[in-house]
């Protein structure tokens, strides 16, 4: 059985990722001004551009069910089920499009990863994986969905205005934070995003912080594959990351730009590290409490 592997462009990968793991996207739709652009036609140093010079945000569309239902007759076209790893339900209303046009077609599999950019590529290179190891579409699906819940994925901010510019974070927040240089981690739990940690200082400094901690605390991973995804960064910040996930032991490291649908609602110098936390036989589930104050792009 040919398996076809497919995912939103939220997915963040390059083109030789995608190629390398043979992942079909479809890709969001972003709004700057009177402009509209496909997730990959614009760079996220076009989106910051049009933020400083228009002072207002990009809008992002969520794709539709018919956009859906063409994407994936034409997978079928060329294999004979899809498996399809969403964008979190509990942040975009694409999954649930996804699965409604998946509905309507026989063989189409639709995991909702409640995760996001990298995050997503974890669980498609899982399913890759699997289906080259010869499982069907039904044992793909099952297996990469009892691995959702293990995805570690966050990321810190230097910043807070494009959540608040959003009307994702409160004033009090956004003013309180600038004023005194706390750099926020944002957690990925349940689906949503959420406020956890918070830390002040350099973004160099701030990174080291957050990787010790991250990985002290997520601290079953399986080492296969790490994701270091940012929107920008300088060079210390990427350096902190790299070395915090090579000390840990990390096999293969992927450094990888934020498309313009994510980077549209983190903006500049945000940096993640992302990876599954269940030391390799998808089991476990590390889970941390995170704060009251949900995010929702």
């Amino acid at each position: 059985m040919k398996i076809a592997v497919t995912a939103e462009s939220t997915i963040d990968l390059p083109e030789d990722l995608l190629l390398k793991y043979k992942i079909k996207t479809v890709p969001f739709l972003v709004i700057l001004g009177d402009k509209e652009f496909l997730d990959g036609q614009i760079s996220p140093m076009d989106i910051f551009k049009f933020v400083d010079e228009n002072k207002i945000l990009p809008k992002t569309s969520a794709i539709n069910k018919e956009q859906y239902f063409a994407f994936f007759k034409e997978q079928l076209m060329s294999a004979d089920a899809v498996v399809h790893i969403s964008l979190s339900s509990q942040i975009s209303s694409s999954c649930q499009n996804a699965m409604d046009a998946a509905k309507e077609l026989k063989n189409v599999w639709v995991v909702d990863s409640l995760s996001l950019s990298t995050g997503i590529a974890l669980l498609a290179i899982y399913a890759r994986e699997l289906v080259d190891c010869g499982l069907d579409a039904k044992e793909v699906f099952e297996k990469v969905s009892a691995r959702v819940s293990s995805v570690q994925a966050s990321f810190v901010l230097e910043r807070l205005d494009y959540l608040y510019k959003g009307g994702r974070c409160s004033a009090l927040a956004y003013f309180g934070a600038n004023l005194l240089r706390i750099r926020p981690q944002i957690l990925v739990k349940q689906g949503k995003m959420g406020s956890y940690k918070k830390y002040r200082g350099s973004m160099d400094k701030v990174v080291a912080n957050y990787c010790k901690d991250t990985l002290a605390e997520f601290n079953n991973p399986d080492l296969k594959v790490a994701f270091l995804t940012y929107t920008t960064a300088t060079h210390g910040m990427v350096e902190a990351a790299k070395k915090a996930l090579q000390e840990r032991g990390f096999e293969t490291i992927y450094e990888t730009h934020a498309g313009a649908t994510i980077s549209s609602h983190c903006g500049e110098h945000t940096l993640g590290i992302l990876y599954i936390n269940d030391g390799g036989v998808g089991g476990d589930e590390n889970s941390a409490k995170s704060e009251k104050e949900n995010i929702e792009i």
